[in-house]
């Protein structure tokens, strides 16, 4: 009698462990490990050219509400400047560059990946108080004209247009990056300034657009990457993947860039 109590002991306990193990089953086989998909935590360090302002800002936004505790912090600046941080050391995650020439100064094992194109515009303020036509007129020294500084990819741009169409421009002033270039114009403290169109299009309520031939002829291309040394890998893999994704894509052409 004692023996067979202590067996249907036994086999109670068994029972109960297996039905255990049968409910531990599901939860596991939906978590981010089992799936195979790294999960995502923590905070986001993008390093995004600041021409990108705008709508990287917004697929930030985004990508939070995707991923309810993630924050992505972005530090927007000229391509050449952002380079330079990583170079030092800066914590950077991702790399977000308006030309391949300061990308390829930051990454060696991570290949970029090339996500939208980019054309100059020439930006004027409302009404065109300067009766700015073309690219012409960055040739005349009774025009207030802004240009990027030569180093940083909008500047680099400007640089081979002119040359395309045979001009010298007669720049009043060289700024440090697009966003400061397109705020003399709207501010109108210049006639006119070389931006792209993308930032022409941003600030449509303060200033009008000109479109000229010559910008095909310089045609910036972005190339976005995870960084090697990034202090959070599984969270610049996933930010890349959003960027590159459908809807960030839909930001980025909403904003008028072209796709690569």
């Amino acid at each position: 009698m004692l023996r067979r109590t202590a067996f249907a002991a036994l086999a109670a306990v068994a029972a109960f462990a297996l039905v255990g193990c049968g409910s531990d089953s599901p939860a596991s086989s939906t978590s981010p490990s089992a799936s195979g998909t790294p999960s995502v935590s923590g905070e986001i360090n993008v390093f995004a050219a600041a021409s990108l302002t705008g709508t990287f800002t917004q697929l930030g936004k985004d990508f939070e509400a995707a991923h309810p505790g993630v924050k992505v912090n972005f530090s927007f600046d000229a391509s050449s400047a952002l380079a330079q941080q990583i170079g030092k050391g800066a914590p950077a995650d991702v790399f977000a560059s308006a030309a391949p020439k300061n990308m390829d100064q930051v990454t060696d094992k991570n290949t970029p990946t090339t996500f939208v194109k980019n054309t100059l515009e020439i930006a004027v303020p409302k009404g065109n108080p300067g009766h700015v036509t073309g690219l012409k007129d960055f040739t005349d020294k009774n025009k207030k004209i802004a240009l990027c500084a030569p180093e940083v990819p909008c500047g680099a741009a400007a640089q081979k247009v002119f040359k395309a169409a045979g001009l010298t421009a007669q720049p009043d002033t060289l700024e440090k990056d697009v966003k400061a270039a397109l705020t003399k114009v709207s501010l109108d403290e210049v006639d006119a300034a070389l931006v792209y169109k993308t930032d022409v299009q941003s600030a449509k309520d303060k200033v009008d657009g000109i479109e000229f031939p010559e910008a095909s002829k310089a045609v910036n291309e972005y190339p976005i990457a995870t960084l090697t040394k990034a202090p959070n890998p599984n969270g610049a893999k996933a930010f890349v993947d959003y960027v590159l994704s459908a809807k960030g894509k839909a930001v980025l052409t909403a904003a008028g860039f072209d796709a690569p």
